[in-house]
Formats: C-alpha cells, structure tokens, sequence
C-alpha cells in the first residue's frame, strides 16, 4: 500500500499529560508536512494549534478523555467549548459503566447530545473495546449507528491494551454502512497500518506511523 495512502489516513496523535506548545507545533508541522487527515491533540491547546495551520490540516480533540465517566452535560460543555476554538473532528469516550450496567438508553442520548454539540463536525465515538466483552461491541455497533456518529473508535492508548485486529473485524461486521472504523493504540508500524486498513479501517490514531516514515527517510 502506498505509504502517502496511509499517512492520508492518519490522526496524527500526541495526547500525553506532559506534551507542551512546542510538541503540539512539532506534530502539526509533521501533520502539514506528510498530509495526515488530522491531528490530534489535548483540548487546551486546539484554538492556539487551529489559528497556527490555517486551515491547511484538521484539528481534532477529544472529550470526557480517557474515562469517559463525566455527566453528558460536562461532556457537551466540553465539545461546545473545542468546536468554538476551531475543533474539526471529535472524539468522544463513552460511560463504559453505564454500557456495562445495561443502560443503553443513557449511552444512546449521550451520544446524540454530543453528536448535537458537534453542529456539524465530525464524531468519532471511543467504546474502549479492551474493556468490553465482544457482546458489549456489538452493542456498541449498533448504538453508535443509532445515534448517527460518522466513526466508532477502538481505544483512548490509555487503557490496558489498544486496537487489536479482531476487534476491528467485529466493528466491520456489525456496524451500519454510514459508520466508519477508526483503530487506535499500538499500532506502530506501516506493516500494522497496513493490516488494520485492509480489515476496514478508515482511520487510524498512531504517533508512530509518522516517526517511521521520517525515520526511513533519514536512513
């Protein structure tokens, strides 16, 4: 697969506690340099890094990250509040406990109030599926279809394992046709890059795709 289709595909990540102004400019450099579908990056720093692309690359954030155990109306305020600082894309973590206490109905309308604070952009729902049993996925699937998000995604990297490839086979199978596949946490080479779009994945939540190709150019 040509590399520049893969980079295409790329949120560029960089979601450390830690990550300064000169860390999220290095990635949005690299993000404008090798054509990244975006990048994406703690909330504080979305206003400062959309005036400084101009326009020229995506800004996404994420939201109740990395729990996901904030009320709705935290969670809104919070998606609100990153769309008006020039947010392009969101990425949402649900309330894995109320999915596990079966209360679907609440996982459903949160999603749809954040999909509605969204006013049009893109929304990516994290399920944290290392968490979840393949029953709670599937779930999830149709949830996310329901409530009309464009991704469902597989990780925060935060949690105790990242994408894995049987996890995307199950949102391949079960998700609606509008819905599409973001794969996030550990993917670390081309060779992984590679495996996770041809089983569906549209979209991928790396740091480390763009490390490598920088690297086999400077060999």
């Amino acid at each position: 697969m040509d590399v520049k289709t893969i980079l295409s595909m790329v949120d560029h990540t960089l979601l450390k506690q830690t990550a300064t102004w000169d860390d999220i400019k290095a990635i949005c450099d690299d993000g404008m340099k090798y054509h990244t579908a975006s990048v994406c990056i703690p909330p504080c720093y979305v206003k400062q890094a959309s005036e400084y692309v101009e326009g020229k690359l995506k800004i996404c954030t994420v939201i109740g990250f990395p729990n996901g155990y904030n009320t709705t109306a935290v969670k809104c305020a919070e998606t609100e509040d990153a769309v008006n600082n020039g947010a392009d894309e969101i990425d949402m973590v649900i309330n894995i406990g109320m999915l596990k206490a079966g209360n679907e109905e609440y996982v459903l309308n949160e999603i749809k109030a954040i999909k509605a604070a969204c006013h049009g952009k893109l929304l990516k729902v994290i399920i944290e599926t290392c968490l979840l049993t393949d029953e709670e996925k599937v779930t999830m699937c149709r949830l996310v279809t329901e409530a009309g998000a464009e991704f469902i995604k597989t990780s925060t990297g935060f949690s105790t394992a990242g994408a894995t490839r049987e996890d995307v086979k199950i949102f391949a199978e079960h998700v609606g046709k509008n819905v599409k596949i973001k794969a996030a946490g550990g993917i670390r080479s081309l060779a992984d890059a590679e495996d996770f779009i041809n089983l569906g994945a549209s979209r991928l939540g790396t740091s480390a795709i763009v490390k490598a190709v920088k690297a086999e150019e400077n060999k």
